[in-house]
């Protein structure tokens, strides 16, 4: 008596390239970090665009010494309303030449960055982080990212590189607002209005926050 015969078992998944894609997909493909990407690129872009020109900054025929402590206040706060995207632009270039020029912090934070985008704000809800067989749940990686963040920033030389090259950058912004003389700058009081010292990063990072909201939302 021959046996029944076996009929073929086929797996949709391997038969089937492009499902087997879709799911092997890594994480910073998902939606929410292109909507991320593409709303911190339109926050730059219109920053840029009120960047005034880098000859007006740098003119020395407006130099002078400020009379008193109180006209070099005043000459900094009229000269940061207005050159705002300059001063944070050449923020921006000291701390990169400083990260630049120890390459060790760069690739930490680099690192550390990676792992908040990737491991938490931007990592599907469905899919367990699972490390060397564990599984964490969303407040376990929550948790080990913090101590992670904590141990680096202050317990590391990249907290120092960075709160060094913050001063220095402060440093050159300050001096230049003091001996810059504002008398030829004209700013709209709109322009007065939203002048604050973080209102630019405000910005941006109030878009990245829209951004990464609903993968936030949803591991809470």
């Amino acid at each position: 008596m021959s046996s029944p015969s076996t009929l073929p078992i086929s797996n949709p998944n391997a038969s089937n390239p492009i499902t087997t894609g879709a799911q092997s997909q890594p994480s910073f493909t998902t939606p929410a970090f292109r909507a991320f990407l593409a709303r911190l690129s339109d926050s730059l872009r219109h920053a840029f665009s009120r960047r005034r020109p880098w000859l007006e900054l740098v003119d020395r025929t407006s130099f002078a010494r400020p009379d008193s402590l109180s006209d070099a206040t005043s000459r900094v706060r009229k000269n940061f309303s207005y050159f705002r995207v300059n001063y944070l632009t050449l923020l921006a270039g000291v701390l990169a030449l400083s990260l630049l020029s120890h390459p060790f912090s760069l690739l930490t934070l680099l690192s550390l960055l990676a792992a908040w985008l990737f491991l938490y704000f931007f990592r599907p809800s469905d899919q367990p982080l699972v490390v060397f067989g564990r599984t964490f749940s969303n407040r376990e990686t929550l948790g080990v990212l913090i101590v992670l963040t904590v141990v680096v920033i202050f317990l590391t030389s990249v907290g120092s590189l960075l709160i060094s090259a913050i001063m220095v950058g402060l440093a050159i912004v300050c001096i230049h607002g003091a001996f810059r003389v504002p008398e030829d700058l004209f700013l709209d009081d709109q322009e007065m209005a939203g002048s604050g010292l973080f209102s630019l990063i405000g910005g941006a990072a109030s878009s990245a926050a829209v951004a990464a909201a609903p993968s936030v939302v949803s591991r809470v």
